[in-house]
């Protein structure tokens, strides 16, 4: 058995959780959090709650801790700090620091004699290998990566922050002429308002100014200025019946050409479609945890990412399973 920890119990936290309930070989056996730990009440029978400070103590107990914290702040510093006593995966998906990260965590791990896995979940993670396959295979070609229709759970936390704001969830939708030309092999040069679009559904307060409101979001740096944006304002009551769950996904489409002259078009396309994010991510870093756990055995070290674990690593299967049904 793989004795797995958690640390953080959010939306993520309590995925891991679930998805360990459907692997016979992974057994959960503590939850580390900053909350207090009597507010907290695991589904999974005889799982230890402890505060995360505490964490040192059970270095011993745990083959691979997931980390289900934040990207913001959060990853940035528990990652390296608890690569330092554990094997360690998280999700970090802030795509222009992760070499930063990587670095950092890679450091601690080699240090303590870890082994880390960074950024795994579907992007970061199974849309990066779909980007990596169809780059290899089709090398005079183009990679395009769309996403939605969902919910940024980033983007929406952003929205909370504009003065006035009580609630809010924001959708990228991909630009269907965009996919269309895509799809159709034409390797066009998109821009990135030519590829999404945003769309808000806000709550505000009684009172405020929608108008000034609106325009903070539209003009965002970073997050809604270089994408067209519409803003919706409507009720908590609206807001809660229509858009309360966690939807996404995407597409990776690789366009390319092959033949002695390029003279064949071939188009290649991995795609998502998510009842809940936080869910099908969690799932993703348990599979993940199981080829940490076993490159760890091998005596592996430092920090990987899913680029650099072979897809038997992840399976509960053993070879000559996968060789007979999967191959």
């Amino acid at each position: 058995m793989i004795r797995l920890g958690i640390s953080g119990y959010g939306n993520l936290g309590r995925g891991v959780e679930a998805a360990v309930m459907h692997n016979p070989d992974i057994e959960l056996k503590i939850i580390f959090t900053r909350r207090d730990p009597a507010s907290i009440t695991p589904i999974t029978k005889g799982v230890k709650v402890e505060k995360a400070e505490n964490a040192a103590a059970y270095k011993d107990e745990i083959d691979v801790l997931i980390l289900c914290g934040g990207s913001a702040t959060d990853l940035p510093v528990q990652t390296p700090q608890f690569a330092a006593m554990f094997n360690v995966v998280d999700s970090f998906d802030t795509h222009a620091n992760i070499p930063a990260h990587f670095e950092e965590v890679d450091g601690a791990a080699k240090k303590s004699g870890k082994l880390a896995l960074i950024s795994c979940g579907w992007d970061p993670g199974m849309f990066s290998i779909a980007r990596v396959y169809g780059d290899s295979v089709l090398p005079g070609g183009a990679t395009y990566t769309f996403w939605g229709k969902g919910v940024s759970q980033g983007h929406s936390d952003a929205i909370r922050r504009v003065e006035g704001v009580v609630d809010a969830r924001q959708y990228t939708v991909p630009v269907q002429a965009a996919l269309d030309a895509v799809r159709s092999g034409k390797n066009p040069e998109l821009s990135t308002r030519e590829k999404h679009t945003r769309e808000c559904y806000v709550v505000v307060e009684e009172g405020a100014d929608k108008a000034r409101i609106e325009k903070e979001i539209k003009e965002m740096p970073n997050y809604f200025a270089d994408y067209d944006t519409t803003v919706n304002f409507i009720s908590q009551e609206e807001l809660n019946a229509k858009h309360k769950g966690i939807p996404h996904g995407g597409f990776v489409i690789r366009s390319g050409k092959t033949g002695a002259d390029y003279e064949f078009n071939n188009v290649v396309e991995y795609s998502l479609k998510l009842d809940s994010n936080p869910a099908f991510t969690s799932s993703v870093l348990v599979a993940y945890a199981r080829a940490v756990s076993r490159m760890s055995n091998e005596g592996k070290t430092g920090c990987v990412t899913v680029l650099d674990i072979p897809p038997a690593y992840l399976s509960a299967k053993s070879g000559e399973e996968l060789r007979k049904i999967m191959l």
